[in-house]
């Protein structure tokens, strides 16, 4: 449908029809006689009973595609001007093929399968009737103690750029040509514009308190790189930010995300957020609820009757408000149109359910799975070169997730635990069953935690025997072992929406096995699954190696057991710092200098910016991660030390692997500005490569910096670089820095 066209179905359509549009309800408002949905969801989501729900523009979570095909057909029959559905969900990882959690994808520091991985679920999506998914959420976050880390891509802008870009294209396909969606792709939603990642306190829904700076320098330019590769929609967040909530934020959604950012799609609120700036204070009434929102840009009213029962009072006899209106309306409109939905309804799904060719769990989707959840591993420790482990070694697996199927984290909506490879059958696949032994160990949780999981409790497993008893069997096959392979970790529940600790180390239970089994003399390899960085610094003194294997979804037993015994050679690298206790977070590489710093050649001089009671280092930084092998970086060459804005420096620099096993690394480029008109960082994630080297080889790696890895935001918040020194480190971790260099950015009057 062209653009004029476009606007004469705009046109056509009465105030309601046009509010219609903007509402976003679920499948039962459709199901049942008129009478029915009066009664029931109508009246339980507070919705006047005179609203015509066949005037709705979005449906949510419904992903069955015969159900799809159903209502659709159902809600054409019925309205006027057969505009169709537009079916949304929640596909953050994956659909039925789960990938590893988004943490545990940036730790792979592969965008290619990271992008891979999010067709694949497009493919899925699109194969079920889904339209649009809810990712990627590209919320930097710092402070572990916030349950949707599991969510984001962790602490660094450039990684959240990469992987918004990735995820997006993935899901929507890389021509930017056009706006017109292709088949077997979906549209993208990103979210939670802005910040939602910087909760005070790591508290979810918490006010987010941000000078303009920090906002802008470390946490926009995420949902920036996801707008520039197509995004189709945003959601805004659930939080104040700098005490004005997200959704209601005139300045934040008009003039940045639509003039700076140049963002011309649909804006979409969080689930009922329209309804709680009442509850923040902010809106004294469902009706002015409904004005602030509409002022501040949002199109879609999720999962509230707002909108629907306030918003034609808004607009009357106020022409601006109209005007809003038809603008939102407009752009819903012009979203179904680049879905092809007004020349096809169902986007093939009659086709696809016919000839029965859905893709979902296909082999090729498994192998991709197996693929990112191996590079998305993260070797922390590896003392005596315990790891990899010999197929003859006689090996005791244990722990609550030895055969926990309950691996995929909270938001895999559609992934089934049947469809899961757990650790167990992971290591019996490839090792069989003579020189392995396997048991429970101790509960997942202690007995009382059912309590504190509100509507989760039912799901969680309930735990039947003896604690002793558990305990002792683990005992029992420890001392028949040569190594216990320690599978522990948090409940999927203790992460992702509302999952937020003040503690988040492992359960109590789970730490007094691997207390009792580190008596035992036996060396012990931690597999640990959790959604979030663990406090692991009194974990790591007892145990010999340390696999953080996150949630690592449907093929993650198989990934698993492929490093346990070198199959696979782990390359993962942390996307998040681990801190050493509560009392450090948050804590970040990119930190800013101050004043006082906490030099070494100080020794313990009170009055420097350090703790009396702990160490200034995480017990594992940004960028981290072993390997089986060993990597040499060495022969730095510089093309120049001093630059042009216009120009740049070009670095080459050879990397061997000098160990026994072919294996992948991550060379990481950071940068420091030495002087500046605002305080920069002591160091900042500008490139990395990762490259595959067998063993003895050795090649070489360029990187190229330009003015733009040079730029920030100044003191009128301006982006641009300064004049001055610069300091390059090379290295394989943020603290782990192999060779290093400076060089001069020239001022403008220096340039011939």
């Amino acid at each position: 449908m062209d653009n004029k066209t476009l606007l004469e179905k705009l046109n056509s359509l009465s105030i309601e029809e046009k509010i219609g549009q903007l509402i976003q309800l679920t499948g039962d408002f459709f199901e049942g006689d008129m009478d029915t949905v009066v009664t029931g969801p109508l009246k339980k989501l507070g919705l006047n009973t005179d609203y015509n729900i066949y005037n709705t523009g979005f449906i949510l979570n419904i992903t069955n595609p015969e159900k799809i095909i159903r209502l659709q057909t159902d809600y054409l029959e019925k309205s006027v001007h057969k505009i169709p559905l537009l079916f949304m969900a929640d596909i953050i990882y994956g659909y039925r093929t789960i990938f590893p959690i988004p943490i545990a994808q940036a730790c792979s520091w592969n965008y290619e399968e990271i992008e891979n991985a999010a067709s694949i679920a497009a493919q899925e999506c699109y194969d079920e009737g889904i339209h649009v998914t809810f990712s990627p959420m590209v919320d930097m976050v710092r402070d572990p103690r916030w349950g949707r880390v599991m969510e984001s891509p962790g602490e660094d802008t450039l990684l959240a750029k990469k992987y918004a870009q990735s995820v997006v294209l993935g899901i929507q396909g890389s021509n930017l040509e056009s706006t017109a969606v292709p088949a077997n792709k979906i549209a993208a939603c990103v979210k939670h514009f802005a910040a939602y990642g910087a909760p005070v306190a790591g508290r979810e829904y918490n006010a987010v308190d941000l000078s303009e700076h920090a906002l802008r320098e470390y946490y926009l330019p995420g949902y920036q790189a996801a707008i520039e590769a197509g995004a189709k929609l945003v959601m805004t967040a659930f939080n104040t930010l700098n005490g004005i909530p997200a959704t209601g934020n005139e300045w934040l959604n008009r003039d940045v995300l639509r003039q700076e950012m140049n963002f011309d799609g649909v804006l979409i609120s969080d689930y009922a957020a329209i309804e709680e700036l009442i509850m923040h204070g902010y809106a004294e009434d469902e009706a002015s609820a409904a004005r602030l929102a509409l002022l501040a840009g949002v199109d879609v009213d999720m999962k509230t009757a707002v909108y629907a029962n306030q918003l034609k009072d808004v607009i009357s006899d106020n022409s601006y408000m109209l005007e809003l209106l038809n603008e939102a309306v407009y752009r819903v409109l012009k979203l179904k149109n680049d879905l092809g939905l007004f020349e096809d309804p169902y986007r093939g799904l009659q086709e696809i359910v016919k000839r029965s060719t859905s893709s979902i769990l296909s082999d090729e989707h498994k192998q991709a799975a197996l693929s990112l959840a191996e590079e998305s591993v993260v070797l922390l420790k590896n003392e005596n070169n315990v790891l990899p482990l010999s197929k003859e070694t006689k090996v005791a697996l244990m722990g609550p997730y030895a055969e926990e199927n309950s691996t995929l984290g909270m938001w895999a909506i559609k992934g089934e635990q049947t469809d899961t490879i757990n650790l167990k059958t992971g290591l019996l696949q490839l090792v069989g069953s003579d020189n392995l032994s396997v048991c429970r160990g101790s509960y997942l949780l202690p007995p009382d935690a059912r309590e504190t999981f509100d509507k989760y409790a039912d799901k969680l497993a309930v735990e039947t025997g003896s604690e002793e008893v558990l305990l002792q069997e683990a005992i029992r096959n420890a001392n028949e072992a040569e190594v216990i392979v320690l599978a522990l970790g948090e409940s999927i529940y203790q992460s992702g929406e509302g999952g937020s600790r003040t503690n988040p180390t492992l359960p109590e239970p789970q730490l007094r096995l691997l207390h009792e089994l580190s008596l035992l003399g036996k060396r012990i390899v931690l597999i640990v699954y959790s959604g979030r960085p663990l406090i692991l610094t009194d974990v790591a003194g007892k145990v010999d190696a340390i696999v953080q294997a996150w949630y690592p979804g449907t093929m993650g037993g198989e990934a698993l057991a492929n490093i346990l015994y070198g199959e696979v050679n782990p390359s993962g690298k942390l996307a998040m710092t681990f801190p050493r206790s509560v009392g450090q977070i948050p804590v970040y590489y990119n930190e800013l200098n101050t004043g006082r710093p906490n030099l070494k050649e100080n020794g313990s001089y009170r009055f420097a910016s350090r703790y009396i009671d702990e160490v200034n280092e995480p017990l594992y930084p940004f960028g981290y991660g072993l390997s089986y092998t060993s990597f040499e970086y060495s022969l730095l060459t510089v093309s120049q030390k001093e630059m042009k804005t216009n120009e740049s420096v070009d670095i080459r620099i050879s990397v061997s692997n000098t160990g026994t096993y072919a294996g992948k690394e991550t060379i990481q480029l950071y940068i420091r500005d030495k002087f500046a008109s605002v305080a920069r960082p002591v160091k900042e994630l500008k490139d990395f490569k990762k490259v595959f080297l067998q063993s003895g080889e050795t090649t070489i790696v360029e990187f190229s910096v330009d003015e733009d890895m040079l730029k920030f935001y100044g003191r009128e918040m301006e982006y641009k670089s300064e004049p001055g020194e610069f300091e390059v480190y090379i290295g394989s971790s943020s603290q782990d820095i192999l060779l290093s260099f400076s060089f001069t950015l020239l001022p403008e009057d220096k340039h011939e």
